[in-house]
């Protein structure tokens, strides 16, 4: 550890006492996310989450051959091959879940969930019609006044709910859609 540039007394007690107490803090080695690709996303605020996620399913899809274009307003986060696309992420939760949050009633074609888990990854692509009859108006994410905007979807990692079974499981199922979807009419 390098000497603190802060020479205040007690500043420097507070540093010393830190280092003695930073080994019995230290990520377990048990973690599974120690070692995991994805770890460094945990770190990040909410919403850096987000952009972290759309950033790396635009990265994923560029490589699967499909053209992505930021959407020209708010109501969506990307154009993958022509079609709208939300796009949510979720890390896996502690109790094993994923939970994808802020799922809004918004001009999108489909939502892209994308589920990190420390060494794989899992995804859905799903209608925005699907998520109507299941998410959007039915899990409230915030309750109180105001709080029926937003939606979220959230199950264990290892049992999604049977109505998402036809729309992924892997990313390789996502670009399997995408490519039987073809190309949509947004650019």
């Amino acid at each position: 550890m390098s000497e603190p540039t802060n020479r205040n007394p007690d500043y420097v007690e507070l540093v010393a006492a830190s280092a003695s107490l930073a080994d019995a803090y230290a990520a377990d080695e048990d973690d599974p996310w120690a070692t995991s690709p994805f770890g460094w996303i945990l770190k990040l605020p909410s919403r850096t989450k987000g952009a972290v996620g759309e950033k790396l399913i635009s990265k994923w899809a560029e490589s699967q051959g499909f053209p992505v274009k930021r959407s020209p307003n708010s109501e969506a986060d990307r154009i993958i091959n022509g079609h709208r696309i939300e796009i949510k992420m979720s890390t896996l939760w502690s109790t094993g879940d994923f939970k994808f949050q802020q799922i809004r009633e918004q001009e999108y074609d489909y939502c892209l969930c994308l589920g990190l888990m420390p060494q794989d990854a899992r995804a859905w692509l799903l209608p925005k019609d699907l998520l109507r009859q299941y998410v959007i108006g039915h899990t409230p994410q915030h309750t109180g006044a105001g709080g029926s905007d937003t939606f979220w979807l959230g199950f264990p990692a290892d049992r999604p709910p049977a109505w998402m079974a036809e729309y992924g499981d892997t990313l390789e199922d996502v670009a399997d859609a995408f490519r039987k979807m073809g190309r949509g009419s947004h650019g």
